[in-house]
């Protein structure tokens, strides 16, 4: 019988210690491939050398190391993000983001925005994932490879990743157990060390997994994108709303701040004379007052598969003072990786075509 291969980024420090267990292995030995797999950064098996050579023999009979390779680099003109276009080991690619933000005292923090899905369901209108449709959850290997993949570019310039967004194509929640176990995986301290407090996960709304994350007391960010403040504009660019209405959104989201005690980020694409007016402010004021929230403003990016303006800053100014109002926090994101279509929603594998 020929059984598949086991894919070794799919596997935690405890499941790889279980595996190596079932051969016969104890866990220092374990230890030694986390370190080769995380800290040394071993391509494949035969880049382990100093294992024991039976152990070598049997990882490269039966397990694989499946790094993405790149169909397609660009970089933004201004430095700041850098997109790949990267292939999955059955020809499916994905989009992930290289970017850099200005940090205080002047240094530049890398973030890696990371897919979840090749695709998305949640066919948001405004965003080119959603427009592609879905086509299947990413493994939890699929997603380390592309926190591995950002890191080994930024390793070769002297720089360090310090954040992670689930924030690429998909919605995390809607790939709940691969999502979570890459983040078990890229917060062990004897691996990457990522601390959990700079892995965000941004969802649409998805109520039972909100819900999920609280009672798990999953130790990153949440981001929840709102987009409307009301369930008939809401329903109008987000069609999961349908099923979640905002009344049950809003209450999933008051009980992950009582369970999880840390305040939740909404995100508002602004789109110009559509959800950027005083009454959608009043509105979004009044929706999140008296909650542990910060409110991030995004200017819409645009896609060809939508016909909505950004909105302008006199507007977009207005929004943020309304907002002050009601004591809520609200930040305006730096753009980054317009004109190389890397920003929020405009990621969608389509370099192939062209």
């Amino acid at each position: 019988m020929h059984d598949h291969p086991t894919s070794l980024y799919d596997l935690t420090h405890d499941q790889l210690a279980a595996l190596l267990n079932g051969w016969g292995y104890s866990a220092y030995h374990a230890g030694l491939v986390w370190e080769k797999l995380y800290q040394q950064r071993a391509q494949s098996p035969v880049e382990m050398g100093d294992l024991r050579p039976d152990l070598l023999a049997r990882l490269q009979a039966h397990t694989v190391l499946n790094r993405l390779d790149t169909q397609l680099d660009t970089a933004s003109s201004d430095g700041f993000a850098r997109k790949f276009l990267l292939r999955l080991p059955d020809n499916q690619t994905i989009e992930t983001v290289l970017m850099r933000f200005e940090g205080r005292e002047g240094e530049a923090r890398a973030t890696a925005c990371v897919s979840t899905q090749a695709g998305c369901a949640m066919g948001c209108v405004f965003c080119a994932t959603g427009q592609m449709g879905f086509t299947r959850h990413l493994s939890p290997g699929e997603i380390v490879a592309q926190v591995l993949h950002v890191d080994g570019i930024l390793q070769a310039s002297g720089e360090r990743l310090r954040n992670i967004v689930f924030m690429g194509m998909g919605e995390p929640l809607h790939n709940y157990e691969g999502v979570m176990t890459a983040v078990a995986i890229l917060t062990d301290h004897k691996g990457l060390a990522i601390a959990p407090k700079h892995i965000t996960l941004s969802t649409v709304g998805v109520v039972p997994g909100i819900i999920r994350m609280a009672d798990e007391a999953s130790p990153i960010r949440l981001a929840v994108s709102l987009h409307g403040a009301t369930d008939a504009e809401r329903q109008a660019l987000v069609p999961p709303a349908r099923r979640w209405p905002l009344a049950e959104l809003m209450d999933a989201c008051r009980y992950y701040l009582a369970q999880r005690k840390r305040r939740i980020f909404f995100e508002w694409t602004l789109i110009a004379g559509e959800n950027d007016t005083p009454e959608q402010a009043h509105a979004l004021g009044g929706l999140l007052q008296g909650m542990a929230a910060h409110v991030n403003l995004i200017p819409l990016n645009p896609t060809t598969g939508y016909g909505g303006e950004p909105s302008h800053s006199r507007a977009a100014k207005q929004f943020q003072a309304i907002l002050a109002r009601y004591d809520l926090p609200s930040t305006m994101r730096q753009r980054r990786g317009i004109d190389i279509a890397a920003g929020c929603g405009q990621l969608k594998a389509e370099g192939l075509t062209r």
